[in-house]
């Protein structure tokens, strides 16, 4: 699964290779421990013209009651985006979007360990998500929220050491299809939700104070022997509140 995200410290190349044609971001900020409810850059597609913009993550699909659901739904299963309630209404509307970021965390299942998750050039990772419309049903008049869902899939060999899930990286030549430009079957469009080579990903142990979301600064992403080498404490371990001593 996908519960954490580093986001790129600039978005003007992610718009050069995306080839944007509307920047809604504004004030741009990077984050190093992106959390679900955070708002996170996506890109959207509407005849032809492709969107920069932000959404909420955490899907709230249109039927909600109110707002808590998106606690929930930030990863779409893909064995389930034509299924499941919270999603399906999403999928069949082709509300489908790339959700920008540098990378993710993971924390390994046998000792809750968190680990860094790139690509291996570290270059922008794209990640299939799908998004949807929701109105506050006590506030009719205020502005719809867009929320979003990372899609995951099984795990890759590399990876599945840490977790039996991962998200769903889309390369370039997705791109289109995903967004919609380019005509593309429900078949087709599953096809791509695979797990993503995993020789073209790398990872490393990091901070444990990566698990409080509190914490948000460069060096939570930075390998954890790098970080006991700078404060001079190699050979240490965290206690048990992430803190090196």
């Amino acid at each position: 699964m996908c519960g954490r995200a580093k986001l790129p410290d600039d978005v003007s190349e992610i718009k050069l290779d995306l080839k944007i044609d509307f920047d809604e971001i504004g004030d741009y900020r990077p984050r190093w421990n992106a959390a679900p409810t955070s708002h996170l850059p996506v890109v959207v597609s509407k005849a032809g013209k492709r969107t920069l913009t932000t959404m909420r993550w955490g899907l709230v699909p249109s039927w909600a009651k109110d707002i808590k659901i998106g606690y929930s739904t930030f990863n779409a299963r893909a064995e389930e985006i034509e299924t499941r309630p919270a999603f399906c209404g999403a999928w069949k509307a082709g509300r489908r979007c790339l959700v920008v970021a540098d990378g993710y965390y993971e924390w390994r299942t046998a000792d809750k360990q968190p680990f860094a998750v790139t690509l291996g050039n570290r270059g922008p990772m794209t990640f299939a998500g799908i998004w949807d419309f929701w109105r506050d049903p006590g506030a009719p008049n205020a502005k719809p929220l867009k929320s979003f869902a990372i899609i995951t899939t099984p795990a890759n060999a590399l990876l599945k050491p840490l977790h039996d899930r991962m998200p769903a990286v889309l390369s370039p030549g997705c791109w289109a299809a995903w967004l919609g430009e380019i005509a593309a079957a429900g078949e087709e469009l599953k096809a791509m939700l695979k797990p993503y080579t995993g020789s073209a990903m790398a990872f490393w142990p990091v901070d444990r104070r990566v698990g409080n979301v509190r914490n948000d600064s460069p060096d939570l992403f930075a390998p954890l022997s790098e970080l006991r080498q700078i404060r001079g404490v190699i050979g240490q371990t965290p206690d048990r509140y992430g803190r090196l001593i």
